[in-house]
């Protein structure tokens, strides 16, 4: 089953006094890239909370912001350094009464110089906090992974019908081929009968018939078309992360259907390569969102 790279996963978890929300959303992206936006007091867990959603998604840009409410998470002591600013003060008043300042050193101005107050944060033990963190984390991923999934059913019943349809189109071009190449033979002789007055060679005009036949000739790029649908196929339930394996097969299969608009000089084969061509865009329309 394949899994579209859009998706929303959310949950919550009370946890000793404290509520743990997750938030996720992913959308398209070539590579796996995780965001994690949280309080910086959990940065140390930010790799296992990146671990835990990697192990779920394979690609995709995916942002995950978690909130803890309630209980701080870390508690703060302020300290401050009484001989320092001591020594400010005696600064201060020496400055005055050389200078003649008429300034007064305000509890502002004291808190504003860095190093007099210092807020220091005590964690404790966060072990609990974190294996809780890690838990919502793991609901939330869960959740948006089951939204990617339910997308990608119907990614992959829109591309199968697609898929038929360029099938189609390629049994219709296979079928009408050999007698375009046959008519495109039997014009170019009589035409090069008529240019050369009858007297020529049978067998050179034959085989300069043949060699423009065999250029206009697209049975290689019908059947790599089938072989490219097949693959293709297989990719689609292999369960694994195929997006850009399915980009490189649709690139191959639009080559193919450039091919055989070039050198098809037949009204009925060029309307069907446009059908492919244009079958085809959708495809990768659909496929720029798989996993």
């Amino acid at each position: 089953m394949i899994a579209s790279m859009t998706g929303f996963g959310r949950a919550v978890q009370e946890k000793d006094g404290r509520t743990i929300s997750v938030e996720m959303k992913s959308v398209n992206h070539r590579f796996c890239e995780i965001s994690v936006k949280m309080p910086r007091q959990l940065m140390s867990v930010e790799d296992k909370i990146k671990k835990v959603i990697s192990g779920r998604i394979r690609r995709g840009r995916l942002e995950a912001y978690i909130t803890i409410d309630g209980e701080p998470i870390a508690k703060r002591t302020v300290s401050v350094d009484w001989d320092l600013l001591d020594q400010l003060t005696e600064a201060a008043a020496k400055m005055k009464e050389r200078y003649g300042f008429n300034d007064q050193l305000t509890l502002d101005g004291l808190l504003k110089i860095e190093d007099v107050v210092q807020v220091q944060e005590e964690h404790g033990d966060q072990s609990r906090l974190l294996e809780a963190i890690l838990d919502t984390v793991e609901s939330a991923v869960i959740e948006l992974s089951g939204m990617r999934l339910s997308e990608g059913r119907h990614l992959l019943k829109d591309i199968e019908i697609r898929l038929d349809d360029v099938r189609a189109a390629a049994e219709q071009i296979e079928a009408i081929a050999p007698a375009v190449q046959k008519s495109h033979m039997e014009k170019l002789s009589t035409k090069l009968k008529d240019l050369l007055q009858t007297e020529a060679d049978e067998s050179r005009i034959l085989t300069e018939a043949a060699i423009f036949a065999e250029k206009a000739d697209i049975t290689e790029e019908v059947t790599r078309i089938y072989s490219h649908l097949q693959q293709f196929s297989q990719a689609l339930h292999s369960g694994e992360a195929i997006g850009r394996k399915l980009d490189f097969i649709v690139q191959e299969l639009n080559r193919e259907a450039n091919t055989i608009g070039s050198k098809a000089n037949d009204s009925r084969i060029a309307a069907f390569a446009v059908e492919l061509k244009s079958t085809i865009e959708k495809i990768k329309e659909q496929v720029q969102n798989v996993e």
